[in-house]
């Protein structure tokens, strides 16, 4: 494989790994989002699993094999009420951007305006979820800031 196809790869697989982790997270989201947003976060849940399907395929299409979700993810912060799931949202939206920017850096053609496409989406809904913008969304995991959602270590 060329070292293009294998970074596109590796950027395509942690795009993955995120959407995993969101799906996880909005899971946790929509346990305790209040009634009034919980259709906007069913909305966000349904989207992070379409991007992950289509990640899967994608993935394949390169000849790589999927990463797998893990069992559960250990959250950025506890999540006990509505405002800590509103402020989880948001959070998990900028993760999810911060790993599009890779795909767009790492892919060409169709599978870079996907990844633009999914860095709009996410960093939308972390508008929506703040209720501010970020100048540039996706950088502050970039400084290492803010790392991913981790699978719990045995």
């Amino acid at each position: 494989m060329s070292e293009a196809k294998d970074r596109e790869l590796r950027a395509l697989q942690a795009a993955l790994a995120a959407e995993h982790a969101a799906v996880y997270g909005y899971g946790v989201v929509g346990g305790r989002i209040g009634e009034g947003q919980r259709a906007e976060a069913r909305t966000a849940y349904d989207a992070h699993r379409a991007r992950r399907d289509a990640l899967v395929r994608e993935v394949k299409d390169l000849g790589g094999r999927p990463v797998a979700a893990a069992a559960g993810y250990a959250l950025p912060f506890p999540v006990p009420d509505a405002a800590a799931a509103v402020r989880l949202a948001a959070e998990l939206e900028d993760r999810v951007a911060g790993v599009y920017s890779d795909l767009v850096r790492a892919a060409g053609g169709g599978r870079r305006a996907l990844a633009a496409e999914a860095l709009r989406e996410a960093a939308v809904r972390a508008v929506r979820w703040r209720g501010e913008s970020v100048a540039f969304p996706g950088l502050a995991e970039r400084a290492g800031t803010a790392p991913p959602l981790a699978a719990p270590t045995a």
